[in-house]
This record gives C-alpha cells, sequence and structure tokens, in this order.
C-alpha cells in the first residue's frame, strides 16, 4: 500500500514539472515540432523531437499497460506516464567551456567545447567525442538524446551523453591535438563529466584510439590517481591501453548483423519486393571510413555485391562488384578511392542508383525530401546518424521502403564500447581464465572417443578432429567472445523491434517501431526506481 501511495505523489510530482497538458507542455508544440521537421534542412535535435513525438503515444499506451495492475487510479496513471515521458524530452546536464591553447608557433586561441548528458536513468552514461569546427551546443544535446535511445534499444546499461570540440583537427598539429585533449579532459573530470561510474566518451568523428589514450592516461595521473578503475573512463582504447579486440569493426559488424537480421525474414522482403537473403544483393555505400570499410567487409563476405562507393572526393562504380580489402589498400596507398582500377568513376549520383540495399555511412541529412522520390533502393541501412531527414523518411515509408534506423543500426560501436567497460571493470581480458582448461577438456573428449572406439572393435583407431573442432579446441578468443555477444546483442534487439511493430500494425516504419520500443524500456526503469529528490 505504501508502495503505491508514494508512486501516486510521484505521479502529481512529475506531472506538475511536465505542465498540465501532458508530453509536450513544457517543450514546445508537436505540431510546430512535426512543421519543422518536415521543413527543409531542420535542425538535428528537432529531427530527434519529431521522431519522440511520433513514438510517444505508442509508447504510453505499452507503458501504461505494464502498469496496468498496479492500484493506482486511471488519472494519476496516466499523469505518471506522460510526466515521465516529458522529462526524458530535455537533457539533464549540458556543460559548455572554453579554454586558451598555446599553438606551436606562440598564437593563442580559445577552445570551446561542449559535454551533454541527456539521461542519468542507468549510469554512467555513454557517448562519443567529436572534433569538427560545425560542433554546436544544439547538436551535442541531440546526439546525446540519441544515444539514450540506442543504449536502450540494444539492452546497454547505459544513458546517453555526447561531447564535440569545436576545432577541424587538420588546421592543428599532433602536439596541438594532443594539449586539447587532455586540457579538455581534466575540465570534464573537475566538472563532474568524466569517469568510470558517471560519464565514459568513446570515439566520434574525428577522434580515435590515440585520442581516448591521452584521455585515459590525464585522467589516471589526474582526478583518477587513486581509482583502480581508472582506465574505464573511456572505450575506444588501443589493446595495450586496455581496449578490446574487435572494438574497430563493431560499427559496421553491427550495420551488417542489423541488415542481415530483417533481410532474412521472409515478410519484410515480401513487404519490400525483394527475395529473402544478403547472397546476391546489389549494395550502395556512401562512405568509406571506419564504419563504411567494415559494413563493405562484412556484406561482401555474405556473399553481397559492392556495387558501388561514394566518398567526399569520388564516386566509384563497379557493376560485377567491388572487393573491399583491394579498395581499402589502394586508399591506404593513395589516400583517395579516385583512380581505383577495379572500378571506374562516375559523376553519377550513386545514392540514386540502382540497387537492393544502399548503406549511407558517412553524414547526415543525405536524403531529403528533393532526392527521396529517387531513391531506387528497397533496404536503407543507416550506419551513419541521421542520414534521413523526416520529410524524406515519410515519403520512404509510403513508398514501402525499409529503413533500418540508425539508433539500431549503428549501435554495434557502443554494444561493444559496453563490451570494454567490463572488461576494465573486471580487470581481465575475456577467456583468459579458461583458454587452457577447454583445451585440455576438449582433448580428453577426443581421447575418450577413441579409447572408447579402440575397446568396442580393438586395433588402432585415430579420432582426428576436424578443422573447425581443432580450431575451437582452445576456447573462443576475446574477439569470438566480442562478435558473438554482438551477434546476439543486435539479433534479440531486432527480435523485439519486429514484436513491437507487428504489434502496433507499422508495416515498414522501424524507426517508430525503435523508438517506442527505448521509450518503453527507460520510463519503465524510471518508473520502478522513482523519483529521489522530488
Amino acid at each position: 500500500k505504501q508502495w503505491y501511495q508514494r508512486r501516486e505523489r510521484e505521479a502529481l510530482v512529475s506531472t506538475q514539472r511536465a505542465g498540465s497538458s501532458g508530453i509536450n507542455a513544457e517543450y514546445g508544440d508537436v505540431e510546430d515540432v512535426r512543421k519543422v521537421a518536415l521543413g527543409d534542412d531542420p535542425p538535428f535535435s528537432t529531427i530527434v523531437d519529431y521522431y519522440f513525438n511520433k513514438a510517444a503515444p505508442f509508447a504510453e499506451e505499452a507503458i501504461s499497460n505494464q502498469i496496468a495492475k498496479t492500484k493506482m487510479s486511471a488519472e494519476l496513471k496516466s499523469r505518471l506516464v506522460s510526466g515521465v515521458l516529458s522529462d526524458l524530452k530535455p537533457c539533464n546536464s549540458v556543460l559548455s567551456l572554453s579554454f586558451p591553447l598555446r599553438r606551436d608557433n606562440g598564437e593563442i586561441v580559445t577552445i570551446h567545447g561542449y559535454r551533454a548528458q541527456h539521461s542519468q536513468h542507468r549510469t554512467p552514461c555513454k557517448g562519443g567525442m567529436r572534433f569538427s569546427d560545425e560542433v554546436h551546443e544544439d547538436e551535442v544535446k541531440a546526439l546525446a538524446k540519441l544515444m539514450t535511445y540506442k543504449c536502450a534499444v540494444c539492452d546497454v546499461p547505459f544513458g546517453g551523453a555526447k561531447a564535440g570540440i569545436k576545432i577541424d583537427p587538420r588546421d592543428f598539429t599532433d602536439m596541438e591535438l594532443e594539449k586539447i585533449t587532455r586540457r579538455f579532459t581534466v575540465e570534464l573530470a573537475k566538472k563532474g563529466f568524466l569517469g568510470p561510474g558517471i560519464d565514459v566518451p568513446a570515439p566520434d568523428m574525428g577522434t580515435g584510439e590515440r585520442e581516448m589514450s591521452w584521455m585515459a592516461d590525464t585522467y589516471k595521473n589526474t582526478i583518477g590517481v587513486t581509482d583502480l578503475n581508472s582506465h574505464a573512463c573511456v572505450t575506444g582504447k588501443p589493446i595495450v591501453m586496455g581496449g578490446i579486440h574487435g572494438r574497430t569493426s563493431a560499427t559496421g559488424r553491427g550495420v551488417y548483423h542489423s541488415t542481415n537480421i530483417f533481410v532474412e525474414d521472409p515478410e519484410y522482403m515480401e513487404m519490400v519486393g525483394l527475395v529473402p537473403g544478403l547472397s546476391g544483393k546489389t549494395c550502395i555505400l556512401q562512405g568509406f571510413g571506419n564504419v563504411g570499410l567494415h559494413t563493405a567487409r562484412y556484406f561482401h563476405r555474405a556473399g553481397a555485391k559492392i556495387i558501388g562507393v561514394i566518398e567526399w572526393d569520388g564516386t566509384i562504380y563497379n557493376p560485377s562488384g567491388i572487393d573491399p580489402k583491394a579498395l581499402e589498400d589502394w586508399k591506404l596507398e593513395h589516400g583517395t578511392i579516385r583512380g581505383f582500377p577495379g572500378a571506374t568513376e562516375t559523376d553519377e549520383d550513386l545514392l540514386e542508383g540502382e540497387c537492393d540495399i544502399l548503406l549511407p555511412c558517412a553524414k547526415e541529412k543525405v536524403i531529403t525530401e528533393d532526392n527521396a522520390h529517387r531513391i531506387k533502393a528497397r533496404v536503407i541501412a543507416e550506419g551513419a546518424n541521421g542520414p534521413i531527414t523526416p520529410a524524406a523518411d515519410e515519403i520512404l515509408i509510403a513508398n514501402n521502403q525499409l529503413v533500418i534506423p540508425d539508433i539500431y543500426c549503428n549501435s554495434g560501436g557502443v554494444t561493444v564500447s559496453y563490451f570494454e567497460w567490463l572488461k576494465n571493470l573486471n580487470h581481465v581480458s575475456y577467456g583468459r581464465l579458461t583458454f587452457k582448461y577447454e583445451f585440455d577438456s576438449n582433448k580428453h573428449l577426443l581421447q575418450s572417443v577413441q579409447s572408447s572406439l579402440e575397446s568396442r572393435f580393438s586395433g588402432k583407431i585415430p579420432v582426428t578432429p576436424t578443422p573447425e573442432f581443432e580450431a575451437a579446441m582452445g576456447g573462443a578468443s576475446e574477439k569470438d567472445i566480442v562478435h558473438s555477444g554482438l551477434s546476439y546483442t543486435m539479433e534479440r534487439s531486432g527480435k523485439k523491434i519486429k514484436e513491437v511493430a507487428l504489434q502496433h500494425d507499422l508495416g515498414v516504419d522501424l524507426r517508430t517501431a525503435a523508438f517506442v520500443l527505448a521509450l518503453t524500456k527507460i520510463s519503465n526503469n524510471i518508473i520502478m526506481a522513482g523519483f529521489t529528490f522530488t
């Protein structure tokens, strides 16, 4: 009885915070958000809010059903649910800071940076740190929101966050970038925006293993000097700094798994008019960076044909297929995909090219209301964040084109980041404690089978393991465990998205289904935890 009474009080408080008219009372009118989101070049924050608003009624229904057996009145249940959803719209904390940098030539410049923490319903917060001269507070807040939903979809127990430093890294020397990264790390840590149990950044646009090493080392030698788990303050580190095997390819591998789950589904393929299975499918890839490269590799291994690759400085095409490994080698040697002998350069806009699967893995808002009706691919897998605007999304849905949404499709990176974080907290690599035991166990198993056969039939009967069994005799390596865990996570999340889409009769609108799934999980977590300081 006391539990229900406390929940009723919390529902009243939550409603008061949200405003009397429900979900969008305090944070903008639904119709206003819709108009801006469906307009020309909408802000990324408005795009995220639009998808939130679109999913909220379905989520409200799902959450209400899950608390239906409680003894609260229907009115209080409604207030509780709408209040919790309303509280999910803004970011909990946003840090905006600036600091001076003495450049190598003695010049002093001011560096601006941001870190947004959207939700602490689960801690620590998690999200990448990017270096880009296009960084601004609104973008960082929107990406932090997206990270919260992404973590919820793939069952990673983190809240969402994002960081950005407003620089073009190409304009700074390595020494200057190290100064910027280390100073930013200290500022985050001093203000409570960094720590293994508080907030854990990761690489993003313009950053990588090197920057994560600098951050981990700076934290360990300053605020975290007495923290045994200090290396868990960031993920995406090099192996020698506590990183994990499989992290580099994780996002691309996640794009492959998420797409394969739906391409293998006969019902969804019937909706879009394709035969189930990746083998033989033609694909066009936008972006040949880390995500695009590994996406192409896994699709190629599955039997799909990468017939076109779009990069910032050129586009190449080969209807017979492009070998991702050969293209990677060429780009490493020449710094560009242009001139690659295994394909022909073209001026054609291959986003609109004839193919089965389109893989936008570069930047946001590349498919808009202007070109969406010319997109011929029947499946679009969002390897990048927000490559499709809401107006374009509506057009693709109306045309029965299947979009694998970013909050699910590119969640492989944060999933494996979670595995790395766990590895750092455990202070031991995956599989290290079991390798020898599993090898000896499998060896004894073969010997037992051989002894049984020889005692039954007399004479020497050697038992030779198959190449596959022999390779697995020593147990799973860290990379094997990471790949298996990622595959399982993507499959489980994909099945849940399918269930939500079927339950609400959403057809090919997987984005709304994914948002409903995320909002339902987060809200249930908040409701069960209660409101500590209200």
